[in-house]
C-alpha cells in the first residue's frame, strides 16, 4: 500500500463539536523529537512539517497538540503554524491545558484554575489563532475539576474557545464538568495493553461524546514510544493481513466503537502512512474478539 492510495477518510467520521472529523487523526506529541518533551534527540524541523502536511494531504483534519508539547529545539505548536497556516476551516486543532513546563523542559506545578487562561492565551500566540477549536482540561492530581473547567468554560463564553472536553479523567469528572458545560470529548489512555479506561469508553458511548485514547501503540512505552514486546496475537493477524502491529492495535482501537477518535502521532512519513491505513484494515469478528482478550486475561 502507497501514500497515494491510504486516505484518513476511510476510518469514518465522527462530529466533534462543530466539524466533522475522520476517525484518525494526529497526535504532535512526538513530532518534536525521537520521543516526546525533553527525551531523545530534537527532530529535523524540515521533515516535521512536511509530516503535517502530507497528513492533511491525506485527509487528517483533527490535529490534536498542546503548548507544553516541546523539546530542546523544537515546538509543536509552532511546527503546526508554520506548516499549516493558514488553516483549512475543515482542520480542528485540539489542544491540552492544566500541565506545565519551565523552559528548560522540567514539569513545573500544574496551573491553577486562575492561571488557565494564560495557557490558552499562549496556545493561541504559538498557534496563530483568535480562537481555539478544543480545549482539554488535563487532569491532574485534583480530585474535583468543577474549578478548573469552570474556567476553561468563562473562556468559552468568551469566545476564546470553542468547545471543551477532559483528558485523564475519572467517571466522576466527567460528571462534575458536564454540569458546568458541554464535553465533547474524552482523553484517555486506552489500548491493548491498558483497560483502566473501559467504563469511560462505554460511558461516552451512551452520551454522544468522543473517546479519544492515546498510547494506543506505544502502550507502557508512552512518551518513550512502542518498547514493549508484541503479543502473538497481535503478529499472527498482521502477518494474516500484510500489515504492522501498529496498524492492527489502532484497527482494533477504531473497532471498539464508532465514537472512538484514534490520534497517533509520529514524526517519520512512512510511519503517517501506516497508521492512516488502519482506518482501511478490517478485523474479522473471531480476530476482534482475539485482542480483546489480551487485555483481560
Amino acid at each position: 500500500m502507497t501514500s497515494r492510495t491510504v486516505s484518513a477518510a476511510a476510518s469514518g467520521t465522527w462530529t466533534l463539536g462543530d466539524h466533522t472529523v475522520h476517525r484518525i487523526g494526529f497526535g504532535a506529541m512526538r513530532l518534536t523529537g525521537s520521543a516526546a518533551f525533553h527525551l531523545g534527540t530534537p527532530s529535523d524541523r524540515g521533515r516535521s512539517i512536511a509530516v503535517l502536511r502530507r497528513a492533511v494531504e491525506l485527509g487528517v483534519n483533527h490535529i490534536d497538540t498542546a503548548a507544553f508539547y516541546f523539546s530542546r529545539l523544537r515546538s509543536s505548536n509552532e511546527l503546526i503554524n508554520s506548516a499549516l497556516a493558514p488553516y483549512s476551516d475543515e482542520l480542528l486543532i485540539s489542544t491540552k491545558v492544566g500541565p506545565a513546563r519551565d523552559a528548560s523542559g522540567e514539569w513545573a506545578t500544574s496551573a491553577r484554575p486562575d492561571e488557565l487562561r494564560g495557557q490558552v492565551e499562549e496556545n493561541l500566540r504559538q498557534l496563530g489563532r483568535d480562537h481555539l477549536d478544543l480545549v482539554n482540561l488535563r487532569v491532574m492530581s485534583q480530585p474535583s475539576v468543577s474549578e478548573h473547567f469552570g474556567a476553561l468554560a468563562e473562556l468559552r463564553d468568551a469566545g476564546l474557545v470553542r468547545h471543551l472536553g477532559l483528558s485523564n479523567a475519572r467517571p466522576e469528572h466527567l460528571d462534575e464538568a458536564r454540569a458546568i458545560a458541554p464535553v465533547v470529548c474524552v482523553q484517555n489512555r486506552y489500548g491493548l495493553d491498558d483497560r483502566d479506561a473501559e467504563e469511560l469508553l462505554h460511558t461516552c458511548a451512551a452520551l454522544g461524546i468522543a473517546f479519544v485514547p492515546f498510547y494506543s501503540i506505544a502502550g507502557p512505552g508512552r512518551e518513550e514510544g512502542a518498547v514493549h514486546t508484541e503479543h502473538d496475537a497481535v503478529l499472527a493477524i498482521a502477518r494474516a493481513h500484510g500489515a504492522t502491529p501498529a496498524r492492527v492495535r489502532l484497527a482494533w482501537t477504531l473497532r471498539k466503537g464508532p465514537h472512538v477518535l484514534a490520534i497517533p502521532g509520529t514524526g517519520n512519513p512512512d510511519h503517517l502512512v501506516d497508521n492512516l491505513a488502519a482506518g482501511e484494515l478490517r478485523l474479522t469478528d473471531e480476530e476482534f474478539q482475539l485482542l480483546d482478550a489480551i487485555g483481560r486475561d
